[in-house]
This record gives C-alpha cells, structure tokens and sequence, in this order.
C-alpha cells in the first residue's frame, strides 16, 4: 500500500514539474521557443535547437507595437556558434495607413554595419477594418 501512495506522488509530482516548464517555454519538433511578453504583446522569443539532450541557441526574435498593439517591426537575429554570439539577420517593419498595411523586408550587411532594403520583398496588402 506505502508503495502505491509513493509512486502516485511521484506521478503527481513529475506532472508539476513538466507543467511548470511548458509555462515558459513550449517545443516544436527539434526547437524549444521561449517567448517573453509584456502587457500581453510578445516582445521577444528565443528559440533554442533541440540536440538531443541539449538545447543549444538558434535564433532571437524582437518585437515592437505602436500604441494601437500592432506590430511596428519585427528584428531576427542567429547564434554564430564560432563567435558565441548573437548577429543581426533580418528587420521587418510595418507601416499602416487606413485599411493596409506596407510590409518592408530588411537583411543585415555585415560588411556595411546596416540593414539594407529588399525591395523585391516589400508588399502592401489590405486587412479588415
């Protein structure tokens, strides 16, 4: 009988412990996604490569919203494992005007130290009022 009391408690146990992990971060096939909100909007998310039984950096997203809660522009950057940093890779940035939304694509220039236009990857579309 003490042993099924002990192994439920341990069941229980090992329940808490996984849920209180899935409160900050959550998985998806091979990565690891831990989001970071403020006021309810996500500001910044990591997302780490599951190695097995490491989790090693991959990529980090940035976020910033105009007083309305729509999303300003959005900043990705990658892990250089050889530089054990992270480096700039790409910028969005959204601008609204009446019922569309200008979505205009950015990559970063290593050599130039700056964000460069993609035009080719800038559109306009149409959302719901």
């Amino acid at each position: 009988m003490r042993t099924n009391v002990s192994f439920k408690k341990l069941i229980v146990s090992a329940l808490f412990v996984v849920g209180g992990m899935n409160a900050f971060a959550y998985s998806i096939n091979d990565f690891v996604y831990n989001p970071k909100e403020v006021n309810g909007l996500k500001v910044e998310e990591t997302v780490y490569r599951n190695d097995g039984n490491t989790l090693s950096n991959y990529m980090n997203h940035t976020y910033k919203y105009d007083d309305q809660k729509r999303m300003t522009e959005s900043e990705t950057m990658k892990w250089d494992a050889r530089g054990n940093q992270w480096v700039k890779d790409t910028r969005v940035c959204y601008a609204y005007q009446g019922n569309t939304v200008t979505t205009t694509y950015y990559k970063w220039n290593k050599k130039k130290g700056e964000f460069e236009l993609v035009p080719e990857m800038t559109t306009t579309m149409q959302v719901n009022p």
